[in-house]
């Protein structure tokens, strides 16, 4: 069975790199300079528990263009939502008709838009729900828990035995719609961790930020009851006590979410690494879908609007803000 990653960046090469541990026949398309990297160091994956894998690839285990997915068994695609309708306009005419195709992406509507630029494609949604950082080139680190999500379809069964057996077990569900709304809510914290400028484990001990992600969820939450969309229980904790959790004072914070902040001191966002990189973030697809929520049922979401305007401004102007000085922004925007 032939896994193509497209997209292969951060989540991508970390994704092939546990499934090559495990000998599936994986192939990577990512960018040219990824490629002469991959070409001249091996690629290493490791995780917060410990975890150790290193494979030197072949020429044929990183290639650059869409027409190496052709004769995919199932394509899991990562790139960035900015470029998803692209990613599906390259790999239409490679994928044979009914192939599985999952979006291993943030946001909620990816999958919908990869379905409509592959028709003959049979797109799924999915979620990666962990962090992964590039701590040096070559080497892709998982610094937070969680396991794959992805919507439950029998073309999905023959695989999860590799995904197992890799370390990654997928789990499939048939209410992805509110687990990937559930995740959003978890990942509201991702502009809060890049305007901070510190990683997540520091970021999540201060109770100023934590105020900060329990304006957001409650903003969001609000809207998804308005929308009669439920969610699920991600974490150690139903997610209507999440935002009372992040808003308690630092020491019962600490005590009760021990398992959450089991994160790599490392580890940090990937809209931070994108700021640090020069790129385009993802915050439209994250923050920015709860104002879109909110537009189409005429309300508005200024919190998140104003998390979503400040991770724009940062993108040409960078600067970092202090706890008071964010919960402050937020609190008058």
């Amino acid at each position: 069975m032939r896994i193509v990653i497209f997209g292969a960046g951060s989540i991508g090469c970390y994704l092939g790199g546990r499934l090559l541990s495990a000998g599936a026949d994986v192939v990577m398309i990512g960018r040219p300079r990824l490629q002469e990297t991959l070409k001249q160091v091996p690629l290493v994956v490791t995780d917060y528990q410990g975890f150790s894998a290193r494979s030197q690839l072949t020429n044929d285990q990183y290639l650059c263009e869409a027409e190496a997915a052709r004769g995919a068994d199932l394509v899991l695609v990562t790139v960035k939502s900015a470029a998803t309708v692209e990613a599906g306009k390259q790999l239409a005419p490679w994928i044979p008709a009914g192939t599985p195709v999952v979006s291993l992406q943030n946001g909620i509507s990816n999958a919908e838009h990869l379905q409509a630029a592959m028709p003959e494609a049979n797109v799924l949604a999915g979620m990666v729900p962990f962090n992964v950082l590039q701590q040096e080139p070559g080497h892709f680190h998982q610094g937070t828990e969680g396991h794959l999500v992805a919507e439950q379809h029998s073309s999905l069964e023959a695989f999860l035995p590799w995904f197992e057996t890799a370390g990654l077990p997928l789990e499939l569900r048939s209410d992805i719609e509110s687990v990937m709304w559930s995740k959003l809510l978890l990942n509201l914290n991702n502009p809060i961790n890049a305007l901070s400028g510190v990683p997540l484990l520091e970021e999540l001990s201060q109770r100023g930020y934590r105020r900060c992600l329990a304006m957001a969820q409650r903003e969001t939450m609000q809207l998804l009851k308005e929308a009669e969309i439920p969610t699920v229980k991600l974490t150690g904790l139903p997610m209507r006590l999440i935002p009372p959790l992040m808003s308690s004072p630092d020491w019962l914070f600490t005590r009760l979410a021990q398992k959450m902040l089991t994160i790599d001191p490392v580890a940090r966002s990937s809209m931070w690494e994108d700021l640090q990189a020069g790129r385009p973030t993802e915050v439209d697809w994250i923050n920015g879908e709860v104002v879109k929520l909110a537009n189409k049922l005429g309300r508005q979401a200024p919190v998140n609007q104003k998390l979503v305007d400040l991770i724009h401004q940062c993108e040409t102007q960078r600067q970092t803000w202090r706890a008071d000085q964010l919960l402050s922004a937020l609190q008058h925007p």
